[in-house]
């Protein structure tokens, strides 16, 4: 059997019916935690903005404060979407976390906002019913294509509000070597003057790449020798393409050879039973993405039962309800050991929403124990319990 790779956490603090986002925020910071004692490696903010259930709209102010309340962990985005700064920005955003808690600083970089591409996903679990259009690799499902709609009004005020216009240029590639410029200390700007990105110059921040097609994020990943964040959790159907176009593209550079991590959405709980009534929000929550209103305060599971989605909205969400992993730890487990066999992942990036806060953290609690994290991080080296 391969070696189980590191898991690591991605947090949208998202926030349930009848909480705040304030509750969302705090419960982030309290998970951060939590994870640094049972042994996650990394500790990872989304970046989402205008949506009436998540909280986590600047992750790297968030950062300070979960830095701040953990010792170990390494923290940082997945993703900072370029698009919505410039690449100084960027930099100095993660320069002054990173100069508070040296050489903990994962800065993901990810390449577009809201109104890009056709993307979804997330929720799976036993008992959704595939459609034809699905197909398994190795046991792996891959579900087709779901239409997003880009063009909802959200988004567009949302790209006005971040200032991005139809006509903004793709700057995303040299944005990229710009940012790691301005951290190595190797900028040379325009006007021929010295430029130092006080206080991120010379820090030791930890630069990937994240991407959801095998397009230009995987390509330049790989081109550059960097980290790849690739994604199963919102674009299943394209994970294996990207995993290997970053692959096929890699030379050494800041790495000697490939890094990637897979996302994945995840609810344990003691049963496979007790974890579907979890996870029983999600098609609601998912489809109120998918509607473009944003994403909604996550139902209870009365609420969800109250209120179910029609045919028409299910099938908008299939994509993600297959491929959630939902289960007992050893139901979740085997799913995962699937996504890393098939996808040769080197570590995992596990999301997990529920309605409380308290069912969250315990679904964390028994996937670290059923994956063994403790004991994985003195064999890979990085014990967190010194």
């Amino acid at each position: 059997m391969t070696q189980r790779a590191p898991l690591s956490i991605l947090d949208l603090s998202p926030f349930g019916s009848g909480q705040t986002p304030a509750d969302g925020l705090r419960a982030s910071i309290d998970l951060a935690r939590r994870a640094e004692d049972l042994g996650y490696r990394r500790y990872w903010l989304a970046e989402h903005h205008l949506n009436p259930g998540v909280s986590g709209s600047a992750p790297h102010v968030l950062l300070a404060a979960i830095a701040a309340a953990t010792d170990r962990i390494r923290i940082g985005t997945a993703a900072t979407i370029i698009g919505n700064y410039t690449p100084l920005q960027v930099v100095e955003a993660a320069g002054v976390v990173s100069a508070l808690h040296p050489g903990r600083f994962d800065l993901g970089i990810g390449r577009s906002g809201a109104r890009s591409s056709a993307l979804p996903s997330q929720p799976g679990r036993s008992d959704a019913v595939k459609t034809p259009a699905d197909h398994v690799v190795d046991g792996l499902v891959i579900p087709s294509p779901v239409p997003f709609p880009a063009d909802a009004p959200r988004f567009a005020a949302q790209a006005r509000l971040l200032g991005r216009g139809d006509g903004t240029p793709d700057r995303f590639e040299q944005d990229v070597l710009d940012i790691l410029a301005l951290i190595a200390g190797t900028y040379v700007p325009p006007e021929g003057v010295p430029i130092h990105a006080t206080p991120a110059e010379g820090e030791d921040i930890e630069v990937w790449i994240h991407g959801s097609t095998a397009g230009p994020s995987a390509h330049l990943a790989g081109a550059l020798g960097l980290p790849f964040g690739a994604n199963y959790h919102v674009a299943p159907f394209f994970v294996i393409e990207a995993i290997e176009a970053y692959r096929s593209a890699f030379v050494p550079g800041r790495l000697a050879e490939p890094r990637v991590t897979v996302s994945v959405d995840v609810v344990v709980a003691p049963t496979d039973e007790q974890a579907r009534e979890l996870a029983a929000g999600y098609p609601a929550w998912v489809h109120s993405i998918r509607a473009g209103q944003g994403a909604i305060p996550y139902p209870t599971s009365a609420e969800a039962s109250a209120n179910p989605l029609d045919e028409a909205a299910l099938r908008a969400v299939h994509d993600r309800l297959v491929t959630q992993f939902v289960g007992s730890p050893e139901t979740v487990a085997e799913r995962l050991d699937t996504l890393q066999r098939v996808t040769g992942a080197d570590e995992l990036l596990v999301t997990t929403i529920t309605h409380d806060h308290a069912d969250r953290v315990r679904s964390y609690e028994l996937l670290a124990a059923e994956w063994g994290l403790r004991s994985l991080s003195v064999l890979t080296g990085t014990e967190v319990f010194a």
